[in-house]
């Protein structure tokens, strides 16, 4: 029997990257599952990838909406519980960098940058959650939140915002994990380094051409990423399965999972120790 066999997951930012990809893999291994983020056109295209993967449309439920709006929050649940009857399995992973609007980066960024960052990236995991709890309380679920290696401990100038915002969300992941304990509802995050997705076109404001140089480039430096390549949306989706599955990870409450191929193990002048050494004693 597949892992996720009478399952119910709802998976937020499911329109492309992570969230499609979690949300392919825990159909194909027997979850129903729901599917939302703001954009309908790309939102069909996870649907019609669910179907070509012989998931049965009545496994599958769509919400367009703005996931920081209440009125999308309760449509997840309601539609959820009237298509599925339960929920299982909630998946916060709808999250992006907000550019400024006068591309000022660090201390100068606007406060307008801020709030809208903290209300996607935060806010709405808070509320998700509230909503989320006493059908998850009825069902013994899961909670999986994702996170970012942006939330630190290095700094990230060009982006603080979504630095911080993520960083509050690791701290919400533990204090959530403990309060949610007796409840039998387990809370866990990953955080991801670099992955090939759509993000660099929204945080950054790169076109397909320029955010597919980008993580070429950044997958053969090693001194960025030691494993040799960015992460496809795959490879987060299956530590989230592995986070969901409580089979596989009982006993595991309130941890955020790194997987970034080594990047938070190193730093720059580590990185580049053996080649100054090399230039030192030439």
């Amino acid at each position: 029997m597949a892992r996720f066999t009478d399952k119910v997951a709802i998976i937020t930012g499911s329109s492309n990257g992570i969230g499609q990809a979690t949300a392919v893999l825990f159909a194909s291994e027997g979850a129903k599952v729901t599917i939302t983020g703001r954009n309908a056109e790309r939102l069909e295209v996870t649907k019609k990838l669910l179907l070509d993967a012989h998931i049965p449309d009545n496994h599958i439920n769509v919400v367009v909406g703005d996931i920081t709006q209440e009125s999308v929050q309760e449509a997840l649940i309601k539609t959820t519980l009237e298509k599925f009857g339960k929920i299982d399995i909630l998946v916060n992973n709808a999250g992006a960098g907000i550019p400024d609007p006068q591309g000022k980066t660090g201390v100068n960024q606007s406060m307008s940058t801020y709030h809208k960052t903290f209300e996607l990236n935060v806010q709405s995991v808070l509320e998700m959650t509230q909503k989320a709890r006493p059908h998850l309380a009825k069902s013994q679920g899961e909670i999986v939140n994702i996170s970012s290696i942006g939330a630190g401990p290095a700094a990230q100038v060009a982006n603080p915002y979504y630095s911080i915002a993520k960083a509050a969300l690791d701290q919400y992941t533990r204090t959530a994990a403990i309060d949610l304990a007796p409840e039998n509802i387990r809370v866990n995050s990953v955080s991801p380094g670099a992955v090939a997705t759509g993000f660099s076109t929204v945080s950054r404001g790169l076109n397909e051409q320029k955010s597919k140089a980008m993580y070429e480039y950044l997958g053969s430096q090693k001194e960025c990423i030691p494993r040799g390549f960015c992460a496809g949306p795959e490879d987060i989706a299956k530590v989230i399965a592995f986070l969901a599955d409580r089979n596989a990870s009982n006993y595991i409450i309130g941890q955020t999972i790194v997987a970034d191929g080594g990047t938070s193990l190193i730093l720059g002048a580590h990185a580049h120790g053996a080649r100054m050494v090399e230039a030192i004693f030439k």
